[in-house]
């Protein structure tokens, strides 16, 4: 995967709702009948959507809704939580895990809908709602995860569980598991010292996301003279004037920073200086010395998280977080990453030494740096495979490559087919939605995009469910996909690059992992699976953005609609391996980055953030200056702002995954509808409802090798 995107959850009891996938714990419901006295039906938050699927009613909802739904819906669920753990009949399925899974109706759907306007569309307003309702919102969980009576009812329903059907027999186990991952275990006075932490981790990780978004949008680079921007197109430099305009600053030109520490427009910038200028901005965003600084945060955060893992018996906070992880243990992810390191670090020098070389040719009389890799691989690339990105990107405009290639290639294996909404409200004008249909033409699910950067909306790409499918709740699902394109000038075709189409392609991977979900109960449905699995059906629709029949229904000349010829598809295939070792280096980099933080075993191996990195990079040989981590400790939301904390190493694990069931794919007939319906049976559409080590091997016959990635990857012949 050439860009590690993320999936996006909103928890409907956990500790953070930033970039992440979290405990299982969303949970939207169906109302009682008998609403409380306290709600307000003008309130949309604290009433049930009338629109299809119980979608959110985003043309209500205001800012003043948020603090007396979660008020309420904090209420109602700690009634019901305190019904079911004072109940005094003997525990059972029906009166203690199918209530606890089904609470908390009012919360689900507030914290929802927060999460999707703090993720995409946030305002100061909403940014203190969520600085003052993380602890909150954290001490809340800790309240159900740590009540004992509900543990020990739960674990008597453990022990009985044999009667069960095998998916309530999952959910059951489940919940032991998270109950004790949580510390439902714990003495007493362990669990008052663990509700501390978890409430001061919660104002941290929300504190270091909202730090980062303004280090974002204030580290924007700001170019006086057009010159400065030679080798952009015309629409980009129009684009960047009217960034600049609308920030105030009418005449000036504004780049807007990506999450990521390389930026798009580093491979087309002339001008060296600038590419340094862009570089720095966002190497150094958060790290200032003034309000919007990280570092100090992030560096708390990892000593409160190895006290947590302490406290709940583990050496390091990794031996915690992967517990329930397909690789289960901080070893078995860092003999992954090890093993590919040195082939990726060993082909990254090669490409480094072919870029020097074509710089001492040129007459550079430089050495190669971090901000002059993209700008002279791309020449590299186009002098050994004679690919220009500016020659191929007019065929992909970005709502040709929507509908007649992501949705064409998933109805090409599944036979679902798509519908505009104009009639559902959306969170921004930039949104669009379409509803969902089945291969027998039911209606499956509503599907929202969301294509273009704001300097209020985090950065990255993802996936978001606003309603969880459940066959128990009659639920369909509600999903959004959120990206960061440049959104361009007025009246202007949306043209992206290649490597922003395999993004689209999987996103949409975690949205069909949503859609096609067929649970019971939401806590097992769909995308609510290990970290280290949820990115596998990601990843590997990615690999339909060149399957022929596919390319050829949507890369149109957008002036033309001429097919893309042969001869560039050719050079896209040729040039796949290109500048794979520094893909793989700068992931493997931000991988074992936060695995190093996340394994330390005693607070004095914290040093100030830089250091730490470097040292950590250093020890596993991946620090090379000119290939830096693809995100940097400062500005790394993933793991402090978000729930990828000891879990970065999943986007690899997942394209070992990937790599492999794709190979099967080949071997078995390529992209066929017989295919894609075994795809779907054996692993879009089993969620969480049963061993996904068993699942991969239901579909490939075998267990997971390694050799298909690092082949896939170049990395070996």
């Amino acid at each position: 995967m050439k860009n590690a995107t993320y999936l996006m959850l909103i928890a409907a009891a956990g500790a953070s709702a930033s970039c992440s996938v979290m405990k299982n714990q969303a949970k939207p419901s169906t109302d009682s009948a008998a609403p409380d006295a306290a709600v307000d039906v003008s309130n949309p938050l604290m009433v049930r959507s009338p629109l299809q699927y119980q979608a959110p009613q985003f043309d209500k909802i205001k800012n003043a809704h948020f603090r007396p739904a979660f008020e309420l819906g904090l209420k109602e669920q700690t009634a019901e939580i305190e019904k079911i753990a004072n109940n005094p009949e003997n525990p059972t399925f029906g009166n203690t895990v199918l209530p606890l899974e089904t609470s908390g109706v009012i919360l689900t759907r507030a914290r929802t809908a927060f999460g999707a306007l703090t993720g995409a569309n946030t305002n100061d307003e909403l940014q203190k709602l969520s600085q003052e309702y993380a602890p909150v919102f954290a001490a809340h969980s800790d309240k159900i995860y740590l009540n004992s009576k509900l543990y020990q009812r739960i674990k008597s329903v453990y022990d009985n569980r044999g009667s069960l059907d095998a998916e309530s027999r999952r959910l059951v186990e489940n919940y032991k598991q998270q109950f004790e991952i949580a510390g439902a275990a714990l003495s007493d006075a362990d669990k008052v010292q663990l509700k501390k932490i978890n409430g001061e981790l919660a104002t941290l990780q929300t504190t270091f996301s909202n730090k980062l978004l303004d280090a974002r949008k204030a580290g924007a680079l700001v170019v006086e003279n057009v010159k400065e921007l030679d080798g952009l197109s015309n629409d980009e430099i129009a684009a960047a004037a009217q960034n600049a305009t609308n920030a105030g600053m009418p005449g000036k030109y504004l780049l807007a920073l990506q999450n990521t520490t390389q930026q798009p427009m580093l491979q087309s910038l002339k001008n060296r200086n600038t590419r340094e200028r862009l570089f720095k901005a966002s190497w150094t965003r958060a790290e200032k010395s003034d309000e919007k600084d990280t570092r100090a945060t992030l560096e708390k955060i990892a000593a409160l998280r190895l006290r947590k893992a302490k406290l709940l018996g583990k050496p390091n906070f990794a031996a915690w977080k992967i517990q329930d992880q397909m690789a289960k243990t901080p070893q078995a992810a860092e003999q992954l990453l090890d093993k590919l390191a040195g082939p990726a670090v060993a082909k990254a020098k090669r490409e480094a030494a072919e870029i020097q070389a074509l710089i001492d040719s040129q007459k550079g009389g430089f050495k190669l740096e971090p901000w002059d890799w993209n700008f002279y691989a791309e020449q590299v690339r186009k002098a050994k495979y004679d690919l220009d990105e500016n020659e191929i990107k007019p065929y992909f405009e970005i709502q040709t490559v929507l509908e007649k290639g992501v949705f064409y290639a998933a109805e090409k294996l599944f036979g679902i087919t798509f519908k505009k909404r104009p009639d559902l409200p959306v969170y921004h004008p930039d949104v669009v939605a379409y509803e969902v249909f089945d291969k027998d033409g039911s209606s499956l699910a509503l599907y929202y995009l969301d294509f273009y950067t704001r300097d209020n909306k985090n950065g990255g790409a993802w996936m978001n469910s606003f309603v969880k499918q459940s066959k128990h709740l009659n639920q369909k699902p509600v999903i959004v996909n959120v990206y960061n394109f440049q959104k361009p000038a007025p009246g202007k075709a949306s043209l992206i690059s290649f490597d922003d189409v395999t993004t689209m392609f999987h996103e949409f991977g975690h949205s069909i992992h949503g859609m096609f979900a067929d649970q019971n109960y939401p806590s097992l449905s769909g995308t609510s699976v290990p970290r280290d699995f949820v990115e596998f059906p990601s990843q590997i629709n990615e690999h339909w953005a060149l399957e022929p029949t596919v390319l050829s229904n949507y890369a149109l000349h957008y002036q033309t609609g001429k097919p893309i010829p042969q001869s560039l598809v050719d050079k896209i295939k040729k040039a796949r391996d290109f500048n794979e070792g520094y893909a793989m280096t700068e992931l493997l980099a931000a991988a074992t980055l936060d695995m190093a933080w996340h394994t330390i075993t005693d607070e004095s191996q914290i040093k100030p953030a830089n250091e730490f990195e470097n040292e950590a990079l250093e020890k596993h040989g991946l620090l090379l200056k000119e290939v830096p981590t693809r995100y940097h400790s400062p500005y790394f939301a993933h793991i402090w702002g978000g729930g990828y904390s000891a879990g970065y190493y999943a986007y690899i694990w997942s394209e070992m995954l990937d790599f492999d069931a794709y190979d099967w794919f080949v071997q078995n007939g390529g992209m066929t509808r017989q295919n894609g319906d075994r795809f779907r049976k054996e692993i879009l559409s089993v969620g969480n409802s049963k061993d996904l080590n068993q699942a991969f091997k239901d579909f490939t016959g075998h267990e997971p090798t390694v050799e298909p990635l690092m082949k896939g990857r170049g990395l070996i012949k």
